[in-house]
């Protein structure tokens, strides 16, 4: 069995036992599931941002909570969910390229503060203009929606709904890593002066990478908005930015496969931790310290490792 058959049956088995898991579960974890899938894919966002292009972001929160917010003022004013979404992507790619300019001017932990603080900027707005997110108060009643007249309103449907949109925006970032922009992002982020001396636009591809990221957040989070069915500016603070970071980096940067496992440990680890009572974020973050002495690379890299002392033993 040759290595690309192997890699299409694991990843029959991983979408087979992602559809057939949920029919077992009850709607608490369904519901975790749900949320895996989306953060997965603001997560698979920052990997584009972080890991193909070598710009350290800590602003995906933000994204993820304009978003959020487009879609929850849009569906509670009887704009269609499936048009709210598209927006959501669009106005957060266009604030993704925005913000992407200080990145032509600064690298590193530099940048990293730039969009820090973009991220602050943005959780003071939704939280004092009341007049426009309800403030503290948030937004209530936000609809689930329904595809050719079937309700999705139950939470094994909007599970399959956040798992089909998982697939679909997977599958746009894998033709976009096998194009030219893909290998442009990683030529970026590998050495910007060899990149520039081919003919790579530097300011273009930088601006693109993070408005690609900012729409993948952007998009996630307007799927949030009804998830929830309410929201307010708590999830979408700092911490939340640094989670996505912890998924990225714990999954493995720079891999098609990280942001999946890392969104799954940061999702379903301190649930699985609970039975440890008041002990389980200590064990979560030992257990994350632990992985990053033993592989920086992450759970990507340790398999690969696993992978390479095993082929050495046969």
């Amino acid at each position: 069995m040759n290595a690309r058959t192997t890699r299409a049956l694991a990843l029959a088995a991983v979408i087979a036992t992602a559809i057939i898991v949920p029919l077992g579960l009850k709607n608490y974890g369904i519901y975790l599931l749900s949320l895996w899938a989306l953060y997965a894919i603001a997560a698979q966002g920052l990997n584009l941002t972080l890991g193909y292009a070598g710009q350290i972001s800590l602003a995906q929160a933000a994204f993820f909570g304009v978003g959020a917010y487009i879609s929850a003022l849009a569906t509670t004013s009887g704009v269609s969910f499936w048009l709210a979404v598209p927006l959501a992507g669009l106005a957060c790619f266009s604030l993704g390229a925005l913000i992407g300019f200080p990145a032509l001017r600064v690298q590193h932990h530099y940048l990293a503060f730039v969009t820090l603080a973009f991220n602050v900027l943005v959780f003071l707005v939704l939280r004092n203009e009341q007049w426009l997110t309800g403030g503290t108060y948030g937004i209530s009643g936000i609809p689930r929606p329904s595809l050719f007249g079937f309700s999705l309103g139950a939470p094994l449907a909007f599970y399959y709904l956040c798992l089909g949109l998982l697939c679909v925006m997977t599958v746009a970032f894998w033709h976009i890593l096998r194009s030219p922009w893909g290998r442009a992002f990683a030529a970026l982020r590998d050495n910007p002066e060899r990149a520039a001396s081919l003919g790579v636009s530097l300011m273009s591809y930088t601006l693109l990478a993070f408005a690609i990221g900012s729409a993948e957040a952007g998009i996630a989070g307007a799927v949030f908005a009804p998830l929830v069915e309410f929201i307010d500016p708590t999830p979408f603070t700092v911490s939340m930015s640094l989670a996505f970071l912890l998924m990225v980096v714990v999954g493995g940067q720079g891999t098609l496969t990280g942001p999946f496992i890392g969104a799954a440990l940061v999702t379903l680890l301190p649930e699985w931790l609970r039975w440890s009572e008041g002990y389980y974020l200590m064990l979560y973050a030992l257990a994350v310290m632990v992985l990053m002495v033993v592989c920086p690379s992450g759970l990507t890299g340790l398999a690969r490792m696993a992978r390479r002392r095993w082929e050495r033993a046969q």
